[in-house]
């Protein structure tokens, strides 16, 4: 499970058998989260994750959008 980053107790990954579309896992506290980042950052699902950590995850995922892609393009193809 390559990480990308960790910030503010957020874990951005991915496993390390992904598919597409490109596409983010997010672990905070007890919950996971998945993002699709490929056009815009957008929700797929969640569990476990409050409304507020939901948010911090997408900003966090907005802000490191570009760090997102260079990586899945470099583990991924």
């Amino acid at each position: 499970m390559p990480t990308i980053f960790e910030k503010d107790g957020y874990k951005f990954f991915f496993y390390s058998n992904e598919h597409l579309p490109i596409h983010v896992h997010i672990r905070h506290g007890g919950g996971e989260a998945v993002f699709d980042v490929e056009d815009t950052i957008e929700l797929r699902e969640s569990q476990h994750m409050k409304m507020n950590e939901l948010k911090k995850a997408q900003k966090l995922a907005q802000e490191n959008r570009n760090l997102i892609l260079e990586k899945w393009h470099e583990r991924i193809g």
